[in-house]
């Protein structure tokens, strides 16, 4: 027993937070965190065995900030967050019972609580051993940690880079993001309705877009591994010149480049934020902020400027207080939307049926006004399966044609068991996506639609091999030339496929850029 309590201690201070670093050598340190806890465990006394309390606390916590970083690194490419992360938990909850079950959720909830609870009571019965036997022989125990604190301190002063305070270093990083998180939230605070467009008149708001319907597409999961990874990018380079190339033969110009979203792997709507609202939102407590703010989204610019405003969400099937920030006329969830079909797991409705009904609802209707929406896609979702395929346009109806597509296929857990299907799964997915738009704007465009589209983030690590690159394609789609013209300066390249070279911008820049594009005049711009 005393020897698993060794070992539980000496894991706990040198296992890595990083699932892709976890390998035999991993183990191969010598922690000087663990001369550290014998010296205190031999305090005699009430206070001794407090002292031992705590340190299983810190233990423990310890372990656990190491797990959920290996989680949040997996999933997010960054370390776990307490202050911006703890909303994750119901979120991921939501995202095992939409893809796997409510069953298979509520068993992963519970494994986990029994994972948190396992692991503070082995911490404590662990420090409990070790106490008790190096208080059996006080002295021999002293001297031999303090030699092991000298030996250790020696070899860290020789540079021996395996005399290691990892468990301390993490800790410590922890407790510092923390504090860094709760003073940037504040400076935040202070900054977010300061904004350049806070009293721009909406006459003077995208003259250059009068009367026409101007689309703000979000794709999930669109990120730059699609043209950079080879993997992909020899099926999906292709697939995006024959789009442009499609798009050209309907009289339709296009240009591309590349933005750096603020999240990876997920949190959409961080990315959304982040867009709209011209400020960076890289964490829940800001994008909670900003919701509480009165700075202008894009969306309601343009509604200052007459155009009706909507929101096409079909991921989100519950109430969305959020919403009223953006400035929407109009919100169309799932419910409004009205899916008859069968859900793509998470997916709730194939990106046909929802730009089907947008047409419908909107475009569609004998005079409409002038509309902006923002539209978010999801079919590039994971779990990435059943992949989703177009249909006549004419045939979408209410969705129930999409059954026999949504019962294809293998399940989640079937595809999962194989890593190069979701690699194939997740781009076919993403080309879907581009098929879906493209075929909208040939079938429904007109000389009045610009269609700005988006990635949200690139896709989890698991399908980038841990690129630390946050890149994510966009392009822009209209017929007007004048429309072109006036983004001539953004030089982004033509066509639908971005050069390796095309302009990075970080996605906060999106909304003043756009504005000062199409304005006659607007705060602080040169137009």
């Amino acid at each position: 027993m005393t020897l698993l309590a060794f070992c539980f201690a000496f894991l706990v201070f040198v296992i890595p937070n990083r699932l892709t670093w976890l390998d035999a050598k991993s183990f191969l340190y010598l922690p000087l965190e663990l001369f550290v806890l014998g010296l205190a465990l031999l305090l005699p006394g009430r206070a001794g065995t407090v002292l031992r309390f705590v340190l299983a606390l810190l233990l423990a916590a310890g372990l656990i900030f190491r797990i959920a970083d290996m989680v949040a690194f997996a999933v997010f490419s960054r370390p776990f967050n307490p202050v911006f992360d703890s909303y994750l938990l119901a979120d991921g909850y939501h995202f095992l019972t939409t893809s796997l079950g409510q069953a298979v959720a509520l068993l992963t909830a519970l494994l986990a609580c029994a994972l948190v609870l396992g692991i503070l009571l082995l911490s404590v019965f662990a420090l409990g051993n070790l106490q008790r036997v190096l208080r059996r022989a006080p002295r021999v125990s002293l001297i031999a940690l303090l030699t092991g604190i000298a030996l250790w301190s020696g070899l860290s002063v020789a540079g021996w880079p395996r005399a290691s305070r990892y468990f301390v270093d993490q800790l410590s990083m922890h407790v510092s993001n923390t504090l860094h998180s709760v003073a940037d939230l504040r400076a935040f605070r202070d900054v977010v309705n300061v904004d350049r467009y806070a009293d721009a008149l909406g006459d003077s708001l995208f003259g250059a877009l009068r009367g026409k319907d101007v689309l703000v597409v979000f794709v999930e999961s669109y990120g730059r591994t699609l043209v950079d990874k080879a993997e992909y990018a020899q099926d999906f380079r292709p697939a995006l010149e024959r789009a442009g190339e499609a798009l050209a033969e309907a009289g339709y110009q296009s240009r591309s480049a590349f933005l750096t979203s603020p999240t990876v792997g997920g949190i959409s709507w961080l990315a959304h934020g982040t867009a709209l609202s011209g400020l960076w939102i890289d964490s829940q407590v800001r994008y909670d902020s900003l919701m509480m703010s009165e700075r202008p989204s894009l969306v309601r610019l343009f509604q200052r400027a007459g155009w009706r405003t909507v929101g096409v969400m079909p991921a989100i099937g519950m109430p969305w207080p959020e919403g009223q920030y953006f400035g929407y006329d109009h919100l169309y969830t799932a419910p409004e939307l009205d899916y008859r079909g069968l859900p793509f797991n998470y997916v709730t409705m194939p990106d046909q049926f929802t730009l089907s009904r947008f047409q419908e609802l909107e475009r569609a209707r004998a005079s409409h006004e002038p509309v902006m929406a923002e539209i978010a896609l999801i079919s590039s979702h994971a779990p990435w399966t059943p992949v989703p395929r177009l249909i006549d346009w004419q045939e979408v109806g209410d969705g129930s044609i999409f059954n026999a597509q949504a019962t294809a296929g293998e399940s989640a857990d079937e595809v999962w068991q194989d890593r190069d299907r979701v690699l194939r799964q997740y781009r076919e997915c993403a080309q879907y996506v581009i098929d879906a738009l493209v075929s909208y704007v040939r079938n429904f465009g007109d000389d009045d639609l610009v269609v700005l589209i988006l990635g949200d983030h690139q896709p989890m690590p698991y399908v980038t091999d841990n690129t630390e690159n946050r890149d994510v394609l966009t392009h822009i789609i209209a017929r007007d030339p004048a429309v072109m013209r006036a983004i001539d300066h953004w030089q982004w390249t033509p066509g639908m496929l971005p050069a390796d070279e095309a302009p990075v911008w970080r996605m906060d820049e999106v909304r003043d850029r756009f504005v000062d594009a199409f304005s006659a005049s607007t705060p602080g711009s040169a137009n």
